[in-house]
């Protein structure tokens, strides 16, 4: 039995990998990909979610939605000083290739609404558009099986500031209205999950791509800049939170420890701006939320290795992409 997904994302390096994980694990089904402002300019994130597709031989077979372009209420905050342009410099043409019509939140809703408590929803960039669907129909959430989130810090340090992870910096209102929309909520965070367990030193990179394929080359060259960025930072590989996010809805034997929390942002205050703060349960706050403590390292970075190792058909040229 496969698992159906609708995938939120503002693709660039390891978005790029959490797109191909959708495709290419035959326990996922991905039925689209919604696009939200996050990483990188929204034109060039919808580039690096089409080449993606491209590259695992899917390009027009998983639609792709346009969704919000700016954040709820506050002016869009990049993350290009980490990311490049996310795709490692490669580029597709795709002057022929449309994406769908229909804005993502009304596809979001849509989408559910045919399947009623039977999609997945993974969200690896800022909440815009799951809060937005949220504001225009507030049984989204009854409709949606379960909402993974990439986002936030557990009571440790930020991304972005000293305070916050990117995704809730940058909109931290859709963040505050999504956790009190009363999801069934996973939550995959920056620190100390990802940059413990989801940590690819140079090594274990070289090792990835070496396989020859299409996929484990685009995924060596998309992923470079922020190995690059993390390791002039003091992070001693290239960190996959996107990607593990996929992973443990997709695995779940990947999870070694978890929590019940009850996860609130901070949207007022400039100093702490998209803090997350989450309560492990001895401050009398109802839980909203499944927190992911500790997942198994080893076992994710054979998972990334054997799929990146997958052989696909490239399904438009790749420009600058080392094997296709």
């Amino acid at each position: 039995m496969t698992i159906p997904i609708i995938l939120d994302t503002d693709t660039a390096q390891d978005d790029c990998v959490a797109i191909l994980l959708g495709l290419l694990d035959p326990v996922a089904d991905l039925r689209a990909v919604t696009m939200v402002a996050g990483n990188v300019g929204f034109e060039q994130q919808t580039k690096n979610a089409l080449m993606t597709l491209s590259v695992a031989g899917a390009l027009g077979e998983c639609p792709v939605y346009l969704g919000c372009r700016r954040p709820m209420v506050r002016p869009w905050v990049s993350a290009e000083n980490v990311h490049g342009d996310g795709a490692g410099g490669l580029s597709m043409d795709d002057s022929g290739v449309e994406t769908e019509k229909e804005h993502a939140v009304d596809a979001l809703l849509r989408l559910t609404a045919e399947s009623p408590g039977e999609l997945n929803v993974v969200a690896i960039g800022p909440l815009t558009n799951i809060a937005m669907a949220v504001v225009k129909d507030p049984s989204f959430p009854e409709r949606v099986k379960s909402l993974y989130i990439m986002g936030g810090s557990n009571n440790a340090r930020g991304n972005i500031t000293a305070a916050a992870e990117f995704n809730f910096y940058v909109d931290p209102d859709a963040a505050k209205i999504v956790f009190e929309a009363g999801f069934d909520i996973t939550v995959i965070p920056w620190e100390p999950l990802t940059v413990r367990d989801a940590l690819f030193s140079r090594e274990q990179m070289a090792e990835i791509g070496s396989a020859g394929t299409p996929v484990a080359s685009f995924f060596a060259q998309v992923c470079e800049a922020t190995l690059e960025f993390d390791e002039s930072v003091g992070i001693p590989g290239s960190s996959h939170p996107d990607s593990l996010t996929m992973a443990v809805l997709l695995h779940p034997e990947l999870i070694t420890r978890s929590g019940s929390y009850a996860v609130d942002i901070e949207a007022d205050s400039e100093l702490t701006r998209g803090y997350s703060a989450m309560s492990w349960g001895v401050h009398g706050l109802a839980p909203n939320a499944r927190v992911i403590e500790s997942v198994d390292a080893a076992g994710f970075f054979d998972y990334i290795k054997k799929t990146m190792a997958t052989v696909t058909q490239v399904s438009s040229p790749i420009v600058g992409l080392r094997s296709q």
